[in-house]
């Protein structure tokens, strides 16, 4: 693997993320570490790394870890660390995202969203999922071939969240520019064009945003922006940032990952053989199919905490603020929570909470929108393997160089 250096004395590993041999197929890197490191320090990153699945439980469920270091009772917040100014108000708009906060800012502003996102209220959008799906099979049915990540995966979860926020889905492709351009700041390895490309987006996705909100205030609808004004309105706090971040955020998150999980669980489906008419026989089976598809290759690989305290943990010790990285995709593939953890079994039984897969994170900020991506992939997935019976790959399935997502540039895929 000439990606990968281990010094197996210190724990220092040199992993070049970049490289085709680990983006394009990180497993059998992530089971070389495991075998030898299985806690380690990335060089390149500046990060303590957790790969078996006991351990990244055990952090994300450890309050002694967070998204930001708290400061000491009794004791002043130490200035925080210049931000460069080319990317200053990228840094200002995700400072209010509820993803990168504590408790008590945390709690309040997840509690105010989280009304929109439990599971029954979800379930109120399969028929509008299942016709959006349908639509836009429609579109390409005749052709017999299909880019899906352009035609299928990428549309369905912008079309969803966007209209459960209320934004004009006409607007899709901008917010799909905007959010690609922002998100792209959270990769290893990002260049200085990238920062440049997301603080312009930050500045153009918020001013719209900000434009929009005026206009709900005005006229009022039936959509989560409405929701959150109207909290607003009740004194309990929601500042007109916090409302612009959290809606960058649900915007952003809300169809990232759920693009990579339809396209990298129809991959998994097509390469080994999978019979649709098995996997998506029930709902109890494609429930399974699912869950499967999510467990063997997520579309977040790598998740951020910060110890908030000097502490020891998985046999390390860490000085307060120390930031480690929870590998998902490595603790998905871990053999000992996931018996032959390396194949792709749609019929493997449903895991206990105990010994679930790690693709939503967990603790206080277990992924707010599982329900709906759950939810987009229980109707996105056996709808198309019904309407294209004889779905094939149309060529080699290729993996974007964006790691921590991991995601494919294309999904050629063919019918008759």
């Amino acid at each position: 693997m000439p990606w990968l250096e281990i010094d197996r004395a210190t724990g220092e590993v040199s992993l070049d993320s970049r490289h085709p041999g680990f983006f394009g197929n990180p497993y059998p890197t992530y089971e070389r570490l495991r075998a030898i490191r299985p806690v380690f320090y990335w060089k390149q990153h500046g990060l303590w790394c957790f790969l078996n699945a006991a351990d990244v439980g055990a952090v994300l469920r450890d309050r002694r870890f967070g998204r930001e270091v708290l400061p000491l009772p009794g004791v002043l917040r130490p200035p925080a660390a210049p931000v460069p100014e080319h990317v200053a108000l990228f840094h200002a708009v995700n400072a209010q995202s509820m993803l990168e906060r504590e408790p008590p800012v945390h709690t309040r502003l997840r509690t105010l969203v989280n009304r929109a996102f439990v599971a029954r209220k979800i379930e109120h959008l399969r028929p509008r999922i299942a016709a959006l799906a349908n639509s836009l099979i429609d579109r390409f049915e005749a052709r017999g071939r299909v880019d899906l990540i352009e035609a299928y995966a990428t549309p369905i979860p912008v079309v969803v969240i966007a209209e459960l926020l209320g934004v004009p889905t006409e607007v899709a492709p901008q917010l799909l520019d905007w959010s690609h351009r922002m998100v792209a700041m959270f990769q290893l390895g990002r260049t200085r064009a990238m920062e440049d490309a997301a603080e312009s987006a930050t500045r153009e996705f918020s001013d719209f945003l900000r434009a929009f909100v005026a206009d709900r205030r005005r006229t009022p609808g039936d959509d989560l922006i409405t929701h959150l004004l109207a909290v607003e309105a009740t004194g309990e706090r929601l500042s007109e940032d916090e409302l612009i971040g959290t809606c960058i955020l649900l915007l952003n998150a809300g169809h990232e990952a759920t693009v990579h999980a339809i396209g990298n669980g129809v991959k998994a489906l097509l390469e080994h053989g999978t019979d649709p008419a098995v996997a998506f026989a029930s709902e109890a089976s494609t429930e399974a199919t699912v869950e499967e598809c999510l467990r063997y290759d997520p579309p977040l690989h790598l998740f951020n905490r910060y110890a908030q305290e000097d502490l020891q943990v998985a046999g390390l010790r860490l000085q307060r603020g120390a930031a480690v990285a929870l590998l998902y995709g490595a603790a998905n593939r871990d053999p000992a929570r996931f018996p032959r953890a390396d194949l792709f079994d749609p019929g493997r039984p449903l895991a206990s909470p105990a010994a679930a897969h790690a693709s939503f994170g967990g603790g206080i900020h277990f992924c707010l929108g599982a329900p709906l991506a759950r939810l987009e992939l229980h109707v996105a997935l056996p709808t198309l393997f019904k309407r294209l019976p004889g779905l094939a790959l149309g060529a080699p399935p290729a993996y974007r160089d964006s790691y921590h997502f991991h995601g494919l540039e294309a999904l050629h895929l063919a019918w008759s």
